[in-house]
């Protein structure tokens, strides 16, 4: 069975031409969400794409549910009140 790392292995570095209103839409998603960027954004997509494919690799898996529950550390949340309405 594959070992899924606790960490990130090395990036890859890729450059790619896509239709000029993909990177419209991209670049107004990132400006209306700043926790997102591009290399977030079309390592989401990837690995969505993947996944939804039909990829059985565990890391893609991996990539594509942190993606869409990643919790970013710079927004801040309401705290939850505790039982019995305790802080």
């Amino acid at each position: 069975m594959t070992q899924i790392p606790d960490h990130a292995p090395c990036t890859v570095s890729i450059e790619n031409q896509m239709p000029e209103d993909l990177f419209t839409a991209m670049r107004e998603f990132i400006s209306l969400h700043p926790q997102w960027d591009q290399y977030r954004l079309m390592q989401a997509a990837l690995a969505g794409f993947l996944f939804q494919h039909g990829c059985e690799d565990r890391a893609v898996a991996r990539h594509y549910l942190d993606g869409l529950f990643r919790r970013d550390r710079d927004i801040e949340r309401p705290e939850l009140p505790r039982r019995g309405g305790q802080r």
